[in-house]
Parts: C-alpha cells; structure tokens; sequence
C-alpha cells in the first residue's frame, strides 16, 4: 500500500526537524565555517533508503535551506552570482545530495554495504560540493603562499571526514536494528 502524500510530507517535516535539532549538538567547530554535529544527516539518509528519489532528494535540500538560515556564514563576495554559487554549493547542492543515499544503496543487497556506501558517497559529494566552494569563493581565506585547492581540500577535510566516519558508524547501527527497506511507509 503506498502511504498518501500527507503521510510522506509529514514524515519528511519529522526527519528534517530531527536533522535540523541534531545539528545543534555540535562535537567540533571549525572556525570559518563547518561542524562536526552528532550525525545530524544520518536521519534524512535513513529517509532516502525508504521514499522516492524525488522526496528525499526534496527533504534534503530543504534540510539545506534549513542549514543555510540557521548558520549562514557571510561569504567574502562582491556580486550576486557569487552569493548564488555560495548558497547554491554550501547548502542546496552539498546537502541536496544527501537525498541520493538510497538510490545509491539499492542495488547492493547486504544492508549494512548498502548504508555504508550510500552515505559514504553521498558525505563526499557534499565534501565535493564544499572544496568546490571554498576554491570558486573562500579562497580569501587561504594563507598567503599555499595553492587555494590544497587549502580548500584540507580545510573542508577537518570537518568533513569525522563526521563522514561518524555518520557512516551511526547509519550501521541503524540498519543493524532497523531494515529501512521492510519498514511500511
């Protein structure tokens, strides 16, 4: 039986404020931007592995939207399009991509392979995502004489890969207790 569209939005509402409230529970701060949180993304990837592309890919860039209202960081720009590209590749795009967990995931058959990959891809497409950002924007932020690449990869790595181990050890506990696929939506 498929769940009517309310039951999904609802679900999707739930997953979003559980993702949004988790990410208030900061481990590490890093100071231009970024966080190591108590694997707030862990709840809409679990969404992915249960709803449609379109859903989960929608309840992770509003997720990102929320992300972006919450802990916006003044981006170094002089015009609009930089803006854009900032709030396009710092929240919409490296959070959207979150929603790609499950599509990901579904042809492998062992669960716990399944949710490793998933998130495991989709924590570096939105490390990607940040790198990208931080060489087309924040490159102001790179100390004088080191190649804005190298600083973007570093930088974003001191955030970005605690949490993807963090988030990829929480999603196998997860999916140890609970199959998402053998949920009823």
């Amino acid at each position: 039986m498929q769940p009517s569209r309310i039951h999904t939005l609802t679900q999707c509402a739930l997953t979003i404020a559980l993702s949004t409230a988790l990410s208030f529970v900061t481990i590490r701060l890093v100071p231009n931007g970024g966080s190591v949180t108590l694997a707030s993304m862990a709840p809409i990837l679990f969404l992915s592995y249960r709803y449609p592309l379109r859903w989960s890919l929608l309840a992770a860039a509003a997720y990102g939207g929320i992300q972006m209202l919450t802990d916006f960081h003044v981006p170094p720009v002089q015009d609009f399009l930089s803006f854009a590209l900032v709030v396009g590749l710092d929240y919409l795009l490296a959070f959207g991509v979150l929603g790609l967990a499950g599509t990901i995931a579904k042809p492998i058959r062992n669960r716990y392979w399944a949710a490793a990959a998933g998130t495991a891809f989709v924590l570096l497409l939105r490390y990607a995502c940040h790198v990208a950002s931080g060489i087309l924007i924040w490159d102001s932020y790179t100390p004088p004489g080191q190649p804005v690449w190298l600083y973007s990869l570093v930088y974003n790595a001191t955030y970005m890969l605690p949490e993807l181990v963090l988030t990829v050890a929480v999603m196998l506990l997860l999916v140890k207790y609970v199959n998402p696929r053998q949920l009823s939506a």
